[in-house]
C-alpha cells in the first residue's frame, strides 16, 4: 500500500508537516505520586497557548489526577510545539521523495507490522484517512488501532521534515545547482530516499518488486490477555 499520489511541490517549500492538514504529533509519558499518564494526539500549531492549559485541567478532571500533573502536561506540551515551531519559516525539500513508512504498534490486545512508501511531496496526504482505510484492509476492528497508525505515520513524517530542513540548509551553504547536491547530504532523509533506488526503478518507484511482496506484507495478531500482560510487565520493566 502507497500514499495517495504527489501533488506537484518540486523544489524547496516553507517547513510545515507534508500533509494536508499541519498537526504536529505531541506524545506525553508523565509520572508522579505513584501514577502515569500516557497519551499521544496530535496539535495544531497555530492555536493559542491559552488551549493548552484547557486542555490540561479537562485531562485532569477527567483522570483524576494530582493538580501537579497540570504543570507538567502544560509544559510538555509548549516544548514540543516550541520544537516544532523553531522551524517555522525555514526551507525544506520535499520533491522527488518517497520514503518508507514503517509501523510496529500493540494497541490493546491488537498487534500491526507494515511497512508502506510515502510521497513525502505530496501535501495533499491525510494519515488519518489512510489509516482508517489500512485498518478496514485489515481487518481490525479495534477503533483505536486507526489513530495509533495515523499518529505514527505523523511521528515519521515529521522527523523527516526536520531532516529536510537540514538538506535544504546544507544545500544552500554548498551553493552546488546540481539536483544530486541538492539531496545528497548525509541526513537520514537523504539516505532513506536514496536506499528506495536500490529497491524500486525511478519509473516503477511506487510499485513493489515481485521479489520483495513478502517484505513488504502486513501482519496482524490479537494478543490473549496473557501475552497483553507479559508485555506491559515488560515494557514498564525497561521503563524503570
Amino acid at each position: 500500500m502507497k500514499a495517495s499520489g504527489s501533488s506537484g511541490w518540486k523544489g524547496p517549500v516553507k517547513f510545515r508537516m507534508p500533509t494536508a492538514e499541519n498537526l504536529v504529533p505531541i506524545r506525553l509519558d508523565i509520572q508522579f505520586e505513584g501514577q502515569r499518564y500516557k497519551d499521544a494526539f496530535t496539535w495544531n500549531p497555530s492555536d493559542s497557548d491559552n488551549e493548552i492549559a484547557l486542555f490540561a485541567k479537562r485531562i485532569i478532571k477527567d483522570l483524576k489526577l494530582p493538580n501537579a500533573f497540570f504543570t507538567q502536561i502544560s509544559q510538555s506540551i509548549q516544548s514540543q510545539l516550541a520544537d516544532f515551531r523553531a522551524y517555522e519559516g525555514q526551507d525544506m525539500y520535499t520533491g522527488e521523495k518517497i520514503i518508507p513508512i514503517k509501523l510496529d504498534l500493540r494497541v490493546n490486545q491488537t498487534l500491526i507490522k507494515d511497512q508502506f512508501l510515502w510521497d513525502l511531496n505530496n501535501f495533499e496526504s491525510d494519515p488519518e484517512e489512510f489509516a482508517r482505510t489500512l485498518c478496514k484492509d485489515l481487518g481490525v476492528e479495534d477503533p483505536e488501532v486507526g489513530p495509533a497508525v495515523a499518529f505514527a505515520i505523523r511521528e515519521q513524517l515529521y522527523e523527516i521534515a526536520v531532516q529536510s530542513v537540514t538538506s535544504a540548509r546544507e544545500s544552500r551553504l554548498s551553493k552546488k545547482s546540481r539536483r544530486g547536491s541538492d539531496y545528497g547530504s548525509a541526513s537520514k532523509a537523504s539516505g532513506l530516499s536514496m536506499d528506495l533506488v536500490k529497491l524500486f526503478s525511478f519509473k516503477s518507484s511506487v510499485v513493489r518488486k515481485r521479489k520483495d511482496l513478502d517484505f513488504y506484507e502486513p501482519v496482524v495478531d490479537l494478543l490473549t490477555n496473557e501475552e497483553v500482560d507479559a508485555l506491559e510487565a515488560r515494557e514498564e520493566t525497561h521503563a524503570r
